[in-house]
Formats: C-alpha cells, sequence, structure tokens
C-alpha cells in the first residue's frame, strides 16, 4: 500500500508515478480524505479474500480538483471520504459515476446512499455530547437542550464550519426550519464556555480540565480515546466522560456516515465494484466496527463492545441526502450568529 499526504493540486509528477499501477491487473487505486491508518484494517482484509492490491493516496484537502486536473487519465479508481457534504460535494464536481448494483441497494439502507448511486455509506457515527462524569447528573440531553441557559458557560465545542458540525445544523435545519434553527445556534453560542476551537478529542480534554461540562464530539473518538495505549492523557479524557445521546424531537439521534464512490474515469472499474461490495460486506462492516469504533451501516449488526457500552444508539432516518442540500444554509448561518466568534461577541 502507497500512502502519500498531499494537499491542493501537487505536481503530475506525483501523479505519473501514482499512474505506473492504474492499469496493472488485480489493482484499484484510492483517492481518500480518510487516515491511511483507519482504512488499512480493512482495505488488508479485502486483499486477503480477493487477491486485489490497494494503492492509497491520501490528501487532507483539494481530492476533487486533483482528480478534475487529471481528467481522463487520472489512475483514481476509488474515492473515500468522510461526511455527507464531502461525498455530496464529489457527486455535485463531476468526479463520481452512478453504480446500480442490486446487491448494494440490499444491503445499505436507503438514507445511507445515493438515490442515484454516485455514493454509498459504508459506516456511520453519532454526533453526540461527551458529559463530565464528575459534573453532569444528567443522564438524557436533547439537541435541544444546548441552548437551555442552565448551560451557560459550559459548552465546548469544535468551530461551527466543520463538516462535522455543519451536518448537526443542516439536520436541526431539516427538523426545525431555519428560524428556529438560528435561534437555537443563538442559544447555543450564549452558552459557549469559550471560542470553538481544535478536534473533537480536545474537547473530552477540556472538560477533563474542567473548563466545560459538556461538549459536541463524533461517537469514535471515545472508542480511540479509551483504548489509545499509546496516549495516557488521550485515555484520561475519554475515561472522564460519559457519551449521551442527545435527540431531535422524533427520539434520534443524528448520524453521519465515511463512504465510498467509483471515480468518474475509473481505469479498474471491475475492480472498484468490488471494493465498494466489500466495503458494504457484513465482513467488512465487522472489521471497521471492531478497528475504528464506528457502527455498522448494515441493519442488526453490532457495533464493538467498546462502542455498545456507550449505550443504545436509535439513528435519525432522515436521509443524508435531505441534510446535505441545506449545508450551505447551514454555513451562512454559523457565520450570521457569529458563533466562532465565541460567547463574549
Amino acid at each position: 500500500m502507497i500512502s502519500k499526504k498531499t494537499s491542493g493540486l501537487g505536481a503530475f509528477a506525483l501523479a505519473a508515478l501514482f499512474a505506473t499501477s492504474a492499469l496493472a491487473d488485480g489493482t484499484v487505486n484510492i483517492y481518500t480524505y480518510r487516515q491511511p491508518d483507519l482504512i488499512k484494517p480493512v482495505l488488508d482484509a479485502f486483499t486477503a479474500e480477493t487477491g486485489i492490491q490497494t494503492e492509497v493516496l491520501f490528501l487532507d484537502k483539494g481530492l476533487e480538483e486533483r482528480i478534475l486536473a487529471e481528467g481522463e487519465n487520472s489512475p483514481a479508481d476509488v474515492i473515500m471520504t468522510v461526511d455527507i457534504s464531502r461525498l455530496t460535494s464529489a457527486k455535485e464536481k463531476g468526479v463520481t459515476q452512478p453504480l446500480v448494483d442490486e446487491k448494494l441497494n440490499a444491503e445499505l439502507p436507503a438514507e445511507y446512499r445515493d438515490p442515484e448511486g454516485n455514493w454509498f455509506g459504508v459506516t456511520k457515527r453519532a454526533r453526540v455530547v461527551y458529559a463530565s462524569k464528575d459534573r453532569v447528573q444528567d443522564t438524557t440531553i436533547t439537541y435541544a437542550d444546548l441552548a437551555d441557559p442552565k448551560w451557560k458557560g459550559k459548552i465546548c465545542m469544535r468551530s461551527g464550519q466543520h463538516d462535522y458540525n455543519l451536518a448537526l445544523f443542516s439536520a436541526a435545519i431539516s427538523h426545525w426550519g431555519a428560524e428556529k434553527t438560528e435561534e437555537w445556534m443563538k442559544g447555543l453560542k450564549a452558552n459557549l464556555a469559550k471560542k470553538p476551537d481544535g478536534g473533537d478529542r480536545p474537547q473530552a480534554g477540556a472538560i477533563a480540565a474542567g473548563e466545560c461540562d459538556i461538549a459536541i464530539g463524533n461517537t469514535y473518538y471515545v472508542g480511540l480515546m479509551r483504548n489509545n495505549e499509546k496516549d495516557p492523557k488521550e485515555k484520561e479524557w475519554g475515561n472522564a466522560i460519559n457519551v449521551l445521546f442527545p435527540t431531535f424531537e422524533n427520539g434520534l439521534t443524528h448520524v453521519n456516515i465515511s463512504g465510498a464512490a467509483i471515480a468518474k474515469h475509473a481505469p479498474n472499474r471491475d475492480n472498484a465494484v468490488k471494493l465498494i461490495e466489500f466495503l458494504a460486506s457484513h465482513k467488512a462492516q465487522q472489521v471497521y466496527a471492531e478497528a475504528n469504533y464506528e457502527y455498522p451501516v448494515e441493519p442488526g449488526l453490532e457495533p464493538s463492545e467498546t462502542v455498545k457500552a456507550f449505550g443504545e444508539l436509535k439513528a435519525d432516518t432522515l436521509p443524508l441526502a435531505d441534510i446535505a442540500k441545506y449545508r450551505k444554509q447551514a454555513s451562512e448561518m454559523v457565520d450570521r450568529v457569529g458563533l466562532d466568534d465565541g460567547p463574549a461577541s
């Protein structure tokens, strides 16, 4: 497996080097926003089962622009990424191609795949509340409660413009409408303990340090922290919090996905289809669940023991394609409210 980190369009020389294996038999080339270490276990399982080798190019930004610049000569076969907005962005920018696959449609619930077959969700994660074990007695908190003045000065979060939060805000617009969501966001801003910054894991660190009592974060980070044998500090953060599943009025919790799509000019299309079918399979779902602490999208398949210990997830059934259409509106709302300016602005 080749793992290269690059950003922007980069030099075409790198694309040429990467393309040397593009037309080789038994190969599938993957462009990904996902960290290579997170996808390595499932790609290794794919190679073990099929004999097809995987070549991975990791980009931290500019993936779609890279493929567009490479044009018909792009070696990309499969695009792997997180967040519904990035999957729909790939479709809108014209770097994917539709796949009509009865097997995939049978295995994956409709809310986790593009109606036209341009992307498929392969794992899911919930956007939840991290709550201090020492200072928070509440066992249930709704999304609406995050604007309750009882939490004034007690909430931490990463930037409101981050994809994970924009997806949550987009879901809120879908459920509540724009006017109610904006009033709620103003209340959330007023309850912040400090200016939004960092990633999800540092929010748990802020709770452990007593800087806030609750935070907004993804479920899988808790599993990664609690099982981090290399960093005792992160393990301490993970064990300082409880996971609470906030809900909308329907009693369900917002979820997002990681997903995959076939690149528009995939030179190894048959192998690309095999990879995406594998990612949706029972075996791959189990590998993801155990290695990355994500929820399987396969109905009825249980998550890891670590994740089960969080409690029961009742996932929102709102189609993620519906959430994606409110992303621009949510982003503009974050700026209009000044959420990222912090509570005192």
